[in-house]
């Protein structure tokens, strides 16, 4: 075996084209230094990538390269935490996680698990490293972490820069490794557009904006607000316009601007449904190019950028680390990488250091964690350079105050006067109805050529759909157990017979409600809280052609709504339907509104899984349990279970390719659009009809499309059912 040690070998070719080991290390810790010098702590990113990888001078690990041997494993992560603790003690304790976890992930502190940081620090079994040169074992101490200590939040804070760190180290550790491996893939990750460009471009689409309605003038009149506002200094902003306002373009001009001026770096946008991220994306390309805007959500389809495939390999790859200068995203994604331990989902972490977030429907914040989501906001703004933006119709009340002292401090407003916003789009007469059964609910949708309805399930909303269609022709339903691709043109359908002035009623579930847009003269809308009655009221009237104000109907639904936290907001609706019953998404009634919902679940309930008490609990002696915390942070607890639906030509020649492919991952990303969830109950039920067939041993496939229906999607109510024609053979 050579004298020289090596991090990386290529199979197939001489040791001297291997990298060697101390290159590897010095090229991380000067990648990680960059990153960590983002948020002041470069000397700490350093040594987490010059230490990370010190095991590697063992015998075994460089047998194992010789050998080529994959399934041998040998531990070369955990000399370098034990190195960095008995060099640097308790900060050497902080870098300890990182290195520890650079292959893994974040590890719990101390438990009774091997796996734990205390019980490697304490393992004396690790290969002999000791080959390791000299110089790169020395270490200056280092400076404190770059933010300060806070009474009852201290934990949270190191827990985040441990996080932090980690992020910068493995994602330089994945583009070093990238680099000598694949220099054509590496090269793709340069060439973004530069936020001033960026900027230019939006000018000009600007420029062609003409106010030439009473609406368009109100959307330029903020717009023009927005611009202006961002040159106030760095922090929290809520942008408070009404549904149809137009506050995607205003928010991202507020947000380019403002990241010019203060020399931040990019802009991400956090949206709560995938349904959203499209239509805004599309919006954000149109106006900034196909280059500069990177969609990481589950249902995106790349070949929609097929013809710019240079541009979509790069944004693919920026996926993986958010290093493009426009990113969208979700609730989930975005909220769950910042309570991750998982070096995959962490990587992306330290590229939000210098950013604008805007929380697009900020009300949708998820209330069970929504102390641990604020805390998060509160650390960005105050230690990692970035502003946020509460960007909502129904602003959800965040700002402290005696009743939630919890909240954010000095959140400004960036729209011009909310309250003069609010009357000047109002479009639509509210009315709420007494208690109906549904056939009563069916016959007023009958009486209208063109009505929405929205119902809290799926349920409801397939026996309201079935009566209606039996009184009246051209009907729709809409709901989550059609598969995207089929819902989406769905919508079209419905939209192209709104603008021809055809009859067209609709009857949905929640999905229509924030983001599709979609205009209505009626609607209908179960009772739920203020929030959703909102954006349902924006489906009705929307561009405000009517001469008369549109009509918006709230109905309680005849059997009641289900215990929790539907019912909890219904509740919450109706206390402001009896102060402000005249005006009930007035800003100073939907501030009450928030304020009586949170103060319904009381503190307890806003971080139901005891999230910041994990992290304070033992955190003077530096114990986190990241491990346990990334399990607790969820913010969809669905439960649910996914099923392919080969729909249309594209499911079924999708599907076919995953039958035969080898490595299903590409695939299984175009099948997002294809896709269904469904409680664990359903698939057994289907499973054990021979519904479904289940491929690579990870995905179920319905096989039964007799189940799935063109007005309905899946209905899977009888998991045997077929079509007579098709028993035939």
């Amino acid at each position: 075996m050579d004298k020289e040690y090596y991090a990386h070998s290529v199979q197939g070719r001489p040791p001297s084209e291997w990298q060697p080991l101390e290159e590897h290390l010095k090229n991380v810790a000067e990648i990680a230094r960059s990153f960590a010098e983002a948020f002041g702590a470069g000397d700490w990113g350093y040594l987490a990538g010059l230490w990370h990888d010190v095991g590697k001078f063992s015998y075994e690990f460089q047998k194992k390269l010789h050998e080529h041997d994959e399934n041998v494993r040998v531990d070369h992560s955990t000399a370098g935490a034990q190195h960095a603790v008995s060099v640097l003690k308790s900060k050497g304790r902080l870098l300890a996680y990182c290195i520890s976890g650079h292959h893994a992930g974040l590890p719990n502190g101390k438990e009774n698990d091997r796996k734990c940081l205390e019980a490697r620090l304490k393992n004396h079994n690790i290969p002999d490293w000791s080959h390791c040169p000299h110089d790169l074992l020395k270490a200056s101490d280092l400076p404190p972490p770059p933010f300060e200590p806070r009474p009852g939040r201290t934990g949270f804070k190191i827990s985040f820069f441990i996080r932090m760190l980690f992020s910068c180290l493995v994602d330089a550790d994945f583009l070093d490794t990238e680099r000598f491996l694949s220099n054509e893939k590496a090269a793709l990750r340069q060439g973004y557009p530069s936020l001033k460009v960026l900027w230019e471009r939006l000018s000009s689409q600007i420029k062609k904006f003409q106010p030439n309605s009473p609406i368009n003038k109100l959307r330029s009149e903020i717009l023009e607000e927005c611009i202006e506002a961002a040159s106030r200094k760095r922090g929290f902003f809520s942008l408070t316009v009404p549904t149809g306002g137009g506050k995607t373009i205003s928010s991202l001009a507020f947000a380019l601007r403002h990241a010019l001026i203060h020399g931040l770096r990019r802009v991400i946008y956090v949206i709560p449904y995938t349904s959203i991220i499209e239509q805004n994306a599309a919006v954000f390309r149109k106006v900034c190019g196909n280059d500069a805007v990177v969609e990481h959500h589950a249902n995106f389809d790349p070949t929609e950028l097929k013809d710019f495939e240079e541009e979509f390999q790069r944004l693919e790859l920026a996926t993986e680390n958010w290093d493009a200068p426009i990113i969208v995203t979700t609730n989930v994604q975005f909220f769950e990488s910042l309570f991750a331990c998982r070096s995959s989902r962490c990587r992306k972490l330290h590229n939000i250091t210098g950013s604008v977030i805007i929380l697009d429907e900020a009300q949708m914040l998820p209330v069970p964690l929504l102390r641990p989501c604020l805390e998060a906001l509160r650390e960005l703004v105050e230690t990692y350079q970035v502003s946020v933006v509460l960007c909502s119709a129904t602003q959800p009340a965040l700002n402290r105050s005696e009743s939630f002292p919890q909240g954010l401090e000095e959140v400004k407003e960036v729209a011009p006067a909310p309250e003069k916003l609010h009357k000047a789009f109002q479009r639509v007469k509210f009315k709420v109805l007494p208690r109906g059964d549904k056939e009563t609910i069916a016959n007023l949708l009958a009486e209208h050529q063109q009505v929405l309805c929205i119902v809290n399930t799926r349920r409801h909303a397939r026996e309201l759909y079935e009566m209606t269609a039996s009184l009246a022709p051209d009907c729709f339903h809409l709901s989550a157990l059609m598969c995207p691709a089929h819902r989406s043109k769905k919508i079209a359908k419905i939209r192209e017979q709104l603008s021809a002035g055809q009859a067209c009623r609709v009857v949905s579930t929640q999905l229509i409600e924030a983001g599709v847009d979609i205009d209505f003269p009626v609607v209908f809308r179960a009772m739920a809280g203020i929030d959703s009655l909102a954006q349902a009221a924006g489906r009705c009237n929307r561009e405000g052609r009517l001469v008369e104000p549109g009509r918006f109907f709230v109905f309680p639904p005849d059997d009641g709504l289900p215990p929790g936290y539907l019912r909890q907001c219904a509740d919450a609706a109706q206390t402001v339907f009896r102060h402000h019953g005249h005006d009930p998404f007035a800003p100073k009634a939907v501030e009450n509104y928030f304020r009586t919902l949170y103060w319904q679940q009381g503190n307890e309930r806003l971080d139901e899984k005891g999230i910041l008490f994990e992290l304070e609990e033992d955190a003077g002696r530096f114990n986190f349990s990241f491990r346990r915390v990334a399990q607790k942070f969820r913010v969809i607890e669905t439960g649910q279970e996914s099923i392919v639906i080969p729909w249309g030509e594209t499911g079924e020649q999708l599907v076919h390719r995953l039958r035969y492919v080898d490595f299903p991952g590409g695939v299984i990303r175009s099948l997002q659009r294809f896709t269904i969830q469904v409680p664990p109950r359903v698939l057994t039920a289907l499973v054990a009809a021979g519904s479904v067939e289940l491929l690579h041993e990870r995905f179920y496939v319905l096989t039964n499309l007799d189940l799935y229906r063109d007005d309905l999607g899946l209905c899977p109510e009888d998991p045997v059912f077929h079509e007579a024609e098709n028993l035939i053979v």
